[in-house]
C-alpha cells in the first residue's frame, strides 16, 4: 500500500504525465499489484501505457557465478 500511495502522490503533487515502475525478481508481483491498484481503485484517469520485460545478469560474489534475474518496467500514463 505504501508504493500505491507513492505513485498516487507523484501524480497528484506535481504536474506529472507518467510514472515508471521498475522491479526485478520477486518484486515483479508487487510492481504489477501497484500498477493495477493505482489504475483501478485510486486514479481512474491513469492507464498502463507500456510494459517492458527482460532479464539481467547479476554476479554472485560468494560463488563467482552469474545469476539471471527477470525485470519489468511498467509505465503509467495520465489520460486526460
Amino acid at each position: 500500500m505504501n508504493y500505491v500511495l507513492a505513485v498516487v502522490t507523484s501524480f497528484t503533487a506535481a504536474d506529472v504525465e507518467k510514472v515508471v515502475l521498475k522491479a526485478r525478481g520477486m518484486a515483479i508481483k508487487t510492481a504489477v499489484d501497484v500498477a493495477e491498484l493505482t489504475c483501478r481503485r485510486f486514479l481512474g484517469n491513469v492507464t498502463v501505457g507500456k510494459i517492458d520485460i527482460g532479464s539481467e545478469d547479476i554476479s554472485v560474489k560468494e560463488s563467482n557465478r552469474t545469476k539471471t534475474v527477470s525485470t519489468i518496467e511498467i509505465t503509467l500514463t495520465r489520460s486526460g
